[in-house]
């Protein structure tokens, strides 16, 4: 009888050591459990920052790659506005210096076109006399038409210089009026370029030639005569063209070899 109660006691003793045992065991479980969850955390939250890193790093190498795609573009640019640039500052030298020139050379157009004027105007006054007036005239008109640039003007007098070189090209003839001694006169007047200028009245018997050193008409014999009525026909294109035996108005000067 006295044993059951130490049986008893020792039952519930063990009972308490189970129980305080198992709520140990429990309490290292919940612990070791919450160590799991806490490096399960810690865990996601690496991968987390490491899978940030990496996208930043990707997106810092992508932010990299076109930074330099930028450069060399830029650079490619540079290099092809570099050479505009120095082709263009090229151009500007030369178009400055074409400025200077350009403002020599108008400065010096007024004396340009007043030496024109006078070397014509004396050429027409020296040439022989054919149509004189008519050519003084044309130097005059232009000289005096203020209205137009002094380039117009020179351009005008270039003009008028091919019109006096094709004269001594030209075989031509016209009627018009003679003083002779005190006498005017209609005649027909024949220029053979610039070496023969001849006159014949309509009636065909007298004609004559300038003489360009004396600066004088001079009468032309029957024969002559005869061949300035032929030269009329044929610069009217009323006869071939041929060989004419006439005095010539200027003198041809020749060498000691006799060669004019």
């Amino acid at each position: 009888m006295l044993n059951k109660p130490f049986f008893a006691l020792r039952g519930c003793w063990l009972a308490c050591l189970l129980a305080s045992g198992s709520l140990m065991a429990s309490d290292e479980t919940r612990e070791q459990a919450g160590e799991g969850v806490d490096t399960q955390r810690l865990q996601a939250e690496l991968q987390q920052q490491i899978d940030s890193a990496d996208e930043e790093t990707r997106a810092a190498l992508e932010e990299l790659r076109e930074r330099e795609r930028d450069t060399r573009e830029l650079e490619s640019q540079n290099a092809s506005l570099t050479g505009r640039l120095a082709e263009e500052a090229e151009r500007q030298v030369r178009l400055t210096a074409a400025l200077d020139t350009l403002a020599d050379t108008r400065a010096a157009l007024p004396d340009i076109e007043r030496n024109m004027q006078t070397q014509l105007t004396e050429w027409i006054e020296g040439d022989l006399p054919f149509l004189k007036d008519q050519r003084l005239a044309r130097v005059e008109t232009l000289q005096n038409d203020q209205g137009a640039e002094p380039a117009e003007r020179i351009e005008g007098m270039l003009d008028i210089w091919r019109t006096e070189l094709d004269y001594g090209r030209e075989m031509d003839t016209w009627r018009g009026r003679l003083e002779l001694d005190d006498e005017q006169l209609e005649v027909d007047f024949l220029r053979v370029g610039r070496v023969g200028f001849y006159y014949l009245t309509p009636d065909g018997r007298q004609g004559g030639v300038w003489n360009a050193q004396d600066r004088e008409w001079q009468p032309l014999s029957g024969d002559h005569v005869q061949e300035v009525r032929n030269g009329l026909r044929i610069a009217e294109d009323q006869r071939a063209p041929d060989l004419l035996t006439l005095p010539l108005s200027i003198t041809v000067s020749t060498d000691q070899g006799g060669q004019p």
